[in-house]
């Protein structure tokens, strides 16, 4: 670890803009959503429509740095959040546009559109592993120079 930068910072700016990123994919405003860079760190964006088979329900989606992004619904009441789907794939943070088409197969399907178990692409915990995975933002380009191509 280069103890001259401050990774942790540099992961919640990042985890911040690719959440930014998504919520933009999936038509929704940054207001939309929340983060916790605890271990494991993880994202929620709240999305805008419920599906048409469960109308009472909201629907979101879900990150965290194990199992990557899953959709879930809210019911009106309370309770606890229903995993409908995993996105899975090959990455973790993988490119908004694919989240979004995720998005996409499950409104217009229904569920599942994805694996129901959750993948696991990786350890909670080493955030500096992930910096390199998120989008540079900021005039001091974070920790590299180029950002990830979405």
């Amino acid at each position: 670890m280069d103890f001259g930068k401050d990774s942790e910072y540099h992961f919640a700016r990042g985890l911040r803009a690719y959440l930014a990123r998504v919520a933009k994919t999936v038509g929704v405003g940054f207001e939309s959503c929340s983060l916790d860079l605890g271990v494991p760190s993880s994202g929620y964006v709240a999305l805008d429509r419920a599906l048409p088979d469960r109308p009472d329900h909201e629907l979101a989606l879900v990150w965290d740095e194990v199992h990557g992004w899953s959709a879930v619904v809210e019911p009106a009441s309370g309770e606890t959040a229903e995993v409908l789907a995993y996105l899975g794939g090959g990455e973790v943070v993988p490119p908004p546009r694919t989240v979004g088409r995720f998005v996409e197969v499950l409104r217009t399907a229904g569920a599942p559109a994805g694996p129901l178990r959750p993948p696991v692409f990786r350890t909670a915990g080493d955030h500096e592993e992930l910096v390199g995975r998120l989008p540079v933002i900021g005039p001091e380009g974070l920790l590299r120079s180029s950002s990830p191509t979405w």
